[in-house]
């Protein structure tokens, strides 16, 4: 029988299946309910909570049962009818008391608290299926919108939540950049088209709208007086200075507009443009000027000076950045051309492509008519210096040298072209080499400069130095004269004028073209050859000759003085000659004969006779050269056989020389050999003697040595040994001292320290209790003053009616249930109540 009952609590239901008509009923509780044979519990044998929703939340309820005015509306099978595949949002206002989930409903989600949308924020709400909200507002089915807080939102099954809609913070000088999902009207009403862009700038917190992204935060830019914004329009638009703008226009925001710009949606950041600065020694150009009426100069260039300050404008250039003022010594000028026509403050006028100079001392400043060709700089010259100058003219070319000179607007410096070889020869005298050094290559021997490098300004006239008892020619090709300076001088070479290249023989034997020069030596000087002759007997002899030679002229005659550069390698001429009469003379003598008279046979060979007499000289005339001396340095034969016995003659004299030579020197060595044997012998025995003297002495200085040792010693000891004794007594006297000493102080300190611990615990237990007592006096004061408050607050009259409120109130109680009196007791303290209830119990 228990089996078939069961007990359904409050609040708590069952579901019941009849399977004689297969419908399923709901059984509510309290209630003991009896579970009949046709019967079945179709929930389960345990109860089941009614659903009881908490104030401020909701549940979602799928296939939930109609109810037609509080009312479940049941079908012909008296069973409740459902909506399958809907739902039903349930909260506490709508369903205050707990109910039971009829058959087929089923929890969707469980309860869960009503959002609450705090301020300025909303939800994003999409509409699933068409309806009319509370405020008759009609929303088809993929609709979206806001709903705005503050408030609570209850869900409804007709729309769902997207998501939480944050607002966005605007700070100062922030604006917010907002693009159009889809064609919509913004906050300001204004219409915008789908993927338009627009800035929110007003201070706040802002709420997105359903058609619009938030796309990023613009910070302001930040104008300085030093710094300008430099912006482009990407389309025409009004912007927030209620400025038209078309598209590609650019233009400058400087602090004379504002102090902080947030750049527009349709505006485009070029970049920051600094402020130009200029003094007053300062200027500059600029390119592409703006008007008055804001438009572009294009070609146009304008001349600012200082003292000012501006920005370039959009386009505008600077030409060759900020210049300072051109400052103009007293040796100073400037080359000027005039590329406008142009009025100077003199009213002085100049057309186009005129050239002119303005002199210093002055400051200038370049209009924009007026180009700069060259900034010019007195030229100071010595005596011995000069410039070359043309005339661009007339053409002419001359030399200014000796004073200093400014160039004349049409003058130009020129530069003298010379050849290679002359430029070596000058530069060689530049840096102090007059010669060549002879360098062996192989086989060969050139001869190469050794001057350091030398770079000559071409303009600058050539100051040739003529070295002492020499010449140089000189040949204007102008005139077409030519002019020849012996030295020692200095030639200032004209622009027409051209050095004459000295070019001789060198080596030996002589070959061209070895020496190169412009300064021609006079002499006197000597030369050496090498020359090959062959004797009546057919030997060959090379012999090495050196000639004695100058020049035999009046410097003072031009005929004369051009007639030494007449031959053009009179060093190869002369020796080819001389060799020439040479090789004739010795052909007609033998080797002896030669061999006996070599320098005769030469002499008058090369100076030739004048009867039986040998001239003193030979004469070129062509050139002026004089030989006048010739020596032989040697003569060797060229054919090997007589070369040899030449040398074994000359071999065998020598080694009869050498061998008696060799027997004189041995005599020599053996008679001083046995000399100095003697005399060393003899040195020996004296050495012994006073090696054996100075022995005797060495032994009386050890004996004395070792008497002092040993006395010293034994002192020393003894001293020692004493000094000893007396320092440890000492040491150990001055060590019971310390000790001493060291307890007293140890005692005098713990003492001090113990009265100092006792005089802070003193202090500290004295402020301590001083704490206490002033912390007792106040809490008294505290309480006193709290219970005067209280008394004073409550009054006389209500503490008198609080104290009599309990007697009177007893009595009242006592008097209402008919007591004469009453006693309270509990089981652990008992009353003997024997003698005590004949006194409760009235007489």
């Amino acid at each position: 029988m228990e089996d078939n009952l069961i007990r359904i609590p409050p609040f708590c239901y069952v579901h019941v299946l009849d399977k004689n008509t297969n419908l399923t009923y709901v059984v509510e509780g309290p209630l003991t309910y009896v579970i009949k044979d046709h019967l079945k519990l179709a929930s389960g044998k345990t109860p089941l909570q009614m659903v009881q929703i908490p104030p401020r939340s909701y549940c979602i309820i799928k296939n939930p049962v109609i109810k037609e005015s509080e009312k479940l509306v049941m079908d012909d099978f008296g069973m409740a009818k459902v909506r399958y595949g809907d739902r039903e949002v349930r909260t506490s206002e709508t369903n205050p008391i707990p109910f039971p989930l009829y058959p087929f409903e089923l929890m969707e989600q469980d309860i869960a608290k009503i959002p609450v949308i705090r301020p300025n924020h909303a939800y994003m709400i999409r509409a699933l299926r068409d309806f009319t909200d509370d405020l008759n507002s009609i929303h088809s089915a993929g609709d979206e919108w806001l709903y705005y807080g503050p408030g609570s939102y209850i869900p409804r099954i007709e729309c769902e939540i997207i998501r939480e809609v944050l607002p966005i913070t605007v700070r100062p000088d922030i604006a917010l950049k907002m693009r159009a999902i889809r064609a919509t009207t913004d906050k300001y009403n204004i219409l915008r088209q789908a993927g338009e862009e627009w800035l929110i700038q007003e201070p706040g917190d802002y709420l997105p709208q359903v058609d619009e992204d938030y796309v990023e935060e613009v910070k302001a830019i930040v104008l300085t007086e030093k710094k300008a914004l430099h912006l482009r329009a990407i389309k025409s638009f009004i912007d927030i200075y209620k400025k038209s703008r078309k598209a590609g226009e650019e233009w400058i925001l400087t602090l004379k507009d504002t102090d902080t710009h947030i750049p527009d949606v349709y505006e485009q950041l070029v970049g920051t443009v600094n402020v130009l600065v200029l003094n007053n020694r300062q200027y500059c150009y600029i390119l592409d000027p703006i008007d008055s009426n804001g438009k572009n100069q294009f070609g146009k260039k304008e001349l600012r000076k200082g003292e000012c300050t501006f920005f370039l404008r959009p386009f505008e250039k600077l030409e060759k950045g900020i210049q300072e003022i051109i400052v103009l010594a007293d040796d100073e000028a400037l080359l000027l051309k005039a590329v406008e026509f142009y009025k100077d403050p003199q009213e002085k006028a100049y057309q186009p492509g005129e050239k002119w100079m303005i002199y210093g001392p002055c400051d200038f400043i370049p209009p924009v008519q007026i180009q700069v060709l060259e900034w010019r700089k007195r030229i100071p010259l010595d005596e011995n210096e000069g410039i070359y100058v043309r005339n661009t003219k007339t053409g002419e070319v001359f030399a200014k040298t000796g004073e200093s000179y400014m160039l004349k607007p049409e003058e130009v410096l020129w530069e003298l072209i010379l050849p290679p070889i002359v430029e070596e020869l000058i530069g060689r005298q530049v840096t102090g080499e007059t010669f060549q050094v002879a360098v062996k290559e192989g086989a060969d021997i050139k001869y190469k400069s050794t001057g350091k490098p030398y770079i000559r300004d071409k303009t600058r006239v050539i100051a040739f130095r003529v070295p002492h008892n020499s010449a140089v020619q000189v040949y204007d090709f102008k005139t077409k004269i030519s002019r020849v300076v012996f030295g020692p001088d200095r030639i200032m070479l004209q622009p027409d004028e051209q050095f004459t290249v000295v070019t001789l023989s060198g080596g030996c034997p002589k070959r061209e073209d070895v020496i190169t020069n412009l300064a021609l030596m006079l002499g006197p000087d000597f030369m050496s050859d090498i020359v090959v002759v062959e004797t009546s007997d057919h030997a060959s002899l090379a012999l090495t000759l050196s000639y004695n030679w100058r020049f035999k002229i009046d410097k003072n005659n031009v005929g004369q003085a051009n007639k030494i550069f007449q031959v053009r390698d009179f060093v190869g001429d002369a020796c080819k000659t001389i060799a020439s009469r040479v090789r004739g003379a010795v052909s007609a003598f033998s080797f002896e004969d030669f061999h006996q008279r070599s320098a005769d046979i030469i002499r008058a060979a090369v100076f030739g006779k004048k009867g039986d007499e040998i001239r003193n000289e030979l004469v070129f005339p062509s050139n002026g050269l004089v030989i006048n001396n010739v020596d032989i340095q040697t003569v060797e034969p060229t054919d090997d056989k007589t070369k040899a016995s030449l040398k074994k003659s000359v071999n065998q004299a020598i080694e009869i020389t050498t061998e008696s030579n060799k027997a004189r020197a041995q005599h020599e060595t053996r008679k001083n050999e046995q000399h100095s044997k003697g005399i060393l012998d003899l040195q020996k025995v004296r050495d012994l003697i006073e090696s054996e003297k100075e022995q005797i002495k060495v032994i009386q200085i050890k004996a004395k040595n070792l008497e002092v040792q040993l006395t010293g010693k034994a002192i020393g000891e003894a001293i020692a040994e004493a000094k000893s004794k007396k320092i440890y007594y000492e040491s150990l006297l001055q060590q019971t001292e310390l000790e001493e000493q060291a307890k007293k102080i140890e005692v005098e300190t713990e003492l001090a320290l113990a009265k100092e611990k006792n005089n802070a615990d003193y202090t500290y237990q004295k402020e301590l209790n001083d704490l206490e007592i002033n912390k007792a006096q106040q809490l008294t004061r505290i309480e006193t003053e709290k219970f005067k408050q209280v008394i004073e607050c409550i009054g006389k009259e209500t503490i008198v009616s609080m104290a009599r409120a309990g007697p009177e109130m007893q009595a009242r109680l006592l008097k209402g249930l008919g007591l004469k009196g009453y006693m309270l007791m509990n089981s652990k303290n008992p009353i003997n109540l024997l003698g005590t209830a004949a006194g409760l119990i009235p007489k």
